[in-house]
């Protein structure tokens, strides 16, 4: 009750973030359901339906994207991953505990492991729904050939990134205009239905289309990511720095912007959410 805590070193600074980011990750995780692994469960049934419901879609139009020659379920597993994992971080990061939230009167609970926590557990949960969706799939269905899966889990990391950077922003003005981000974070998660261009490649689109998504650092992604997915496909029209050089700016202002908030935090921001 009267313990006196001291300084520590970096090591053991290093060591209590680290146990905190665990522990936080962990509620967050079960904040979907009290059990963890039906957590992950429901995560990797959302990706399943949304991975057949393209497929009927498409089956039904006759169109199955013959610009890429190869596993066509792979080809929509490679768009739907990346835009789950930027939707999700983007939505759990701008959805994270801010400096009026209760959690913060928890010393040494700070807005910080919010954001890490928000943001690794949404990494966490989407990487082992992706890996475990892949081994049924290779093992039940057919065997799974990446050409380049480095590239392509870097490509899920960058859209991951870009998520964060997104998400941070939104954190940053959700306590001034709480109701606007909340409108934003659902138009923009629409809007990725359409422009990640999920449901085609960027070399099929004509120069007056590829104006209207080329500013989507998702897009990038995964075009790009297909291109590490599939032999016989290079993506041109798109490139690897853009999202992380976007991403990287709205990083630094994301943080800029959750530092000024922080200072200005009031308790009576908790009445207007």
């Amino acid at each position: 009750m009267f313990q006196q805590t001291g300084p520590k070193s970096t090591f053991e600074s290093a060591i209590t973030i680290f146990g905190l980011v665990y522990h936080s990750i962990v509620r967050r995780v079960r904040k979907t359901h009290g059990n963890a692994m039906m957590s992950i469960l429901i995560n990797m049934m959302q990706a399943i339906i949304f991975v057949l419901a393209f497929f009927a879609m498409f089956s039904i139009l006759g169109n199955r994207i013959p610009a890429i020659r190869g596993d066509f379920l792979l080809y929509l597993m490679s768009g739907i991953f990346l835009f789950m994992t930027h939707t999700k971080t983007m939505s759990a990061v701008a959805g994270a505990e801010g400096p009026s939230s209760p959690m913060m009167k928890h010393a040494p609970m700070n807005t910080a492991i919010a954001i890490l926590a928000a943001a690794f557990g949404t990494l966490y949960i989407q990487l082992l729904s992706l890996f475990a969706i892949l081994f049924v799939y290779h093992v039940a269905v057919t065997p799974v050939v990446i050409e380049d899966p480095i590239g392509a889990l870097g490509m899920l990391l960058a859209a991951w990134f870009t998520g964060i950077g997104i998400g941070l922003v939104l954190l940053a003005i959700k306590p001034w205009f709480p109701a606007a981000v909340q409108i934003l974070t659902t138009i923009y998660a629409r809007a990725n239905m359409i422009a990640s261009g999920k449901m085609f490649t960027a070399n099929t689109l004509p120069s007056f289309m590829l104006a209207m998504f080329d500013w989507n650092p998702l897009f990038h992604t995964i075009d790009q990511a297909r291109g590490f997915t599939f032999i016989n496909y290079a993506p041109r029209n798109t490139s690897i720095e853009y999202p992380l050089y976007v991403g990287l700016v709205l990083l630094v202002i994301g943080l800029m912007g959750e530092f000024y908030t922080r200072r200005q935090a009031s308790l009576s921001w908790g009445s207007k959410r």
